[in-house]
């Protein structure tokens, strides 16, 4: 797996910039697994979780929530976040593509682009198959990815994200080495910088990672070779009713797979 392990390694700057109110996309969850469930979702897992926004968001309304991430700075900075919120998330510091919950869940999700550290079809089938092992039958996995306008092979858009919390500024500039994606692996090297003005206290941290494009047709490829997974739908923003298109609404790239078997 490739990561931005420098950017990573600082959850509280992290944070700054990408705490939000996911509350939308809590209620896409909700919306989906009704539609192809037919059920209310009871229990979740948020895969490459990172502060943990959607787990600790679920787990508000009482819903079971798990986090699981490989970096265990972000999965402190969650659990603390957790406690001061008063709500109960059970965190794994573990490999996507291997890992065992002390039971199965509804749904997982993986949000933000967390699916592209995976570089191989084999690591992507061996992933698939381990979130298919900790879902329950007819259980869903959703996966959020930018949409191909954004990035393609013939275009990585320059992504910039900046806040301000509690004299806290901070910066990233994403894509800082205009990168372009091979056209026989489907890999990009990704330079990024994190700007931080800590109360005066100035911060450059330069971070760089491989990341992998993938598309509709190979991800489900993908999940049908795992045996274990397959594609049931693709929307274009959290929102049931915004299908995956060319359209200024469709924003995302979200794919919704099920179990089989």
């Amino acid at each position: 797996m490739a990561e931005h392990c420098n950017l990573y390694d600082r959850a509280m700057y992290y944070d700054v910039i990408f705490n939000r109110d996911v509350s939308a996309e809590v209620k896409f969850v909700r919306d989906v697994y009704k539609k192809y469930a037919n059920a209310e979702v009871h229990s979740v897992l948020d895969v490459a979780c990172g502060p943990g926004y959607h787990a600790r968001a679920m787990a508000r309304t009482g819903t079971q929530a798990y986090g699981l991430d490989l970096r265990a700075e972000m999965l402190r900075f969650a659990d603390d976040q957790a406690t001061k919120e008063g709500t109960q998330v059970t965190w794994l510091e573990a490999d996507m593509r291997s890992f065992k919950l002390p039971k199965p869940v509804d749904v997982a999700f993986c949000m933000f682009d967390g699916l592209d550290c995976l570089l191989t079809n084999d690591n992507l089938i061996k992933h698939f198959q381990a979130v298919a092992a900790n879902l329950q039958p007819g259980g869903l996995y959703l996966v959020d990815l930018s949409h191909p306008v954004e990035v393609s092979f013939s275009h990585y858009k320059k992504f910039h994200y900046s806040a301000q919390r509690d004299g806290v500024q901070v910066d990233i500039y994403w894509a800082t080495n205009d990168p372009h994606y091979d056209l026989a692996t489907g890999i990009a090297h990704v330079a990024l910088e994190l700007h931080v003005d800590d109360h005066g206290k100035k911060l450059v941290v330069k971070d760089e990672a491989d990341e992998r494009l993938m598309f509709p047709q190979e991800i489900s490829l993908l999940a049908d070779l795992s045996k274990s997974l397959k594609v049931v739908g693709w929307y274009g923003d959290f929102n049931i009713d915004q299908p995956l298109d060319h359209s200024p609404q469709s924003k995302r790239m979200i794919g919704v797979l099920q179990k089989v078997g």
